[in-house]
This record gives structure tokens, C-alpha cells and sequence, in this order.
């Protein structure tokens, strides 16, 4: 079935043992950051490594089998305009006080859900990574000409395994299927989100 369009993603700051955080030490009150057009929304989630070839095993002259493997996808994501403390918080950057910002030594957990939706539009696709790091690799500055030269958001997500998920990096859920909820998939992947009552 086929994708079209970014409609949203979501994100999270997890601890070390895989819950959310909330208020000060998260990404809201309720822990959730979803991407909306007030800060841009998103340009493009590049989800690469979706699944690796096993190595060929040979027998009796012929290729009898294949290794198993695991996938740990990167997501190379575009951000039009991510506030301030959203991006230092997923990305683990440490405040002095006096508006200066540190690079942690131990980068924070961060759950990533990317959205798109069918053709119809009618359903979703999310692509949910529970246990990853999110880095910022460079940054190419250029001067304002006739137009501005804005430079995005452009973040590199690598995905970990996940116990529950048989240590693959990944799970894809649908939304046509008739056991699916939005509500449990978040709790699932964002490390037990609970929305604000009334948000």
C-alpha cells in the first residue's frame, strides 16, 4: 500500500528506563512534542535501513538459507523551525545558566514517530522507533542574498533495538486495522504517555 505526504511526527524524551518525561525535564507538560504549523511542522523524514539482508548460507552447491538479521533504521529528518528547548532536549544539549549550551556526554533516549497516510487519506501509517538518539551533524551558514537563506532543522535519528519488539529498531502500525488505537500506540512507544486531560 502505498505512502503520501509527512502529515506529522511526534516526539518524546525518554529515562533510562524507557518513561516518558513530563513538564520541565520534557518536551511539554505532558511529555509529547507533535510538530504543527505554528513551528513549520516537518519537511521530510528520510527512514533508511528499513530491513537488512541476512548473509547467504551455502549447502550442497546451492544457497540454502539465510542468516536472520535486525533493523535499525536512521531517519534523516527535516524540521522547518523547532522551538529552542525541544531541539536541545532531544539532541541532549546542557544549559550553564547564562544562555550558554553544552553538548551531554551521555545523549538523551528519544522515541520518534513519523506519520504519513494512504492514498485516500482515509489512514495512517506510523513508523514508531522507541529507543534511539537524535544528533545534529553539521550546519551549512550562508549569507542572506535577495532572498534569506534559511537553514532547517536537519536532525539524524539512529534507532535501538527494543525488547518487546523482538530487538528490531522499528514497528509500523496502520490505523485501518481494527484492533489499532492512537491512544495505546503513544502509550506503547513514547514510554506510557497518558494526554492531559482536556488537551
Amino acid at each position: 500500500m502505498a505512502n503520501v505526504g509527512l502529515k506529522h511526527t511526534y516526539l518524546a524524551v525518554l529515562d533510562k528506563d524507557g518513561k516518558i518525561l513530563k513538564g520541565e525535564t520534557g518536551l511539554s507538560e505532558d511529555g509529547l512534542y507533535t510538530s504543527n504549523a505554528k513551528d513549520l511542522g516537518t519537511k521530510s523524514a528520510n527512514i533508511t535501513n528499513l530491513a537488512t539482508a541476512g548473509t547467504a548460507v551455502y549447502g550442497d552447491n546451492g544457497q540454502a538459507d539465510t542468516t536472520k538479521s535486525k533493523s535499525f533504521p536512521s531517519v534523516a529528518g527535516v524540521w522547518n523551525n523547532l522551538p529552542w528547548d525541544i531541539k536541545s532536549k532531544i539532541l541532549g544539549r546542557e544549559s550553564d545558566g547564562n544562555g550558554g549550551y553544552v553538548q551531554s556526554m551521555d545523549l538523551p533516549r528519544v522515541a520518534l514517530i513519523v506519520e504519513s497516510e494512504t492514498l485516500d487519506r482515509q489512514n495512517s501509517f506510523f513508523y514508531a522507533f522507541s529507543n534511539g538518539q537524535m544528533i545534529e551533524s553539521a550546519l551549512n551558514l550562508q549569507s542572506d542574498q535577495n532572498t534569506e537563506q534559511r537553514v532547517d532543522d536537519s536532525l539524524t535519528y539512529q534507532s535501538f533495538g527494543d525488547d518487546r519488539w523482538n530487538g528490531q529498531g522499528i514497528k509500523i502500525f496502520y490505523s485501518g486495522d481494527d484492533e489499532f488505537t492512537k491512544e495505546d500506540m503513544l502509550a506503547e512507544v513514547m514510554g506510557g504517555y497518558v494526554a492531559t486531560p482536556g488537551g
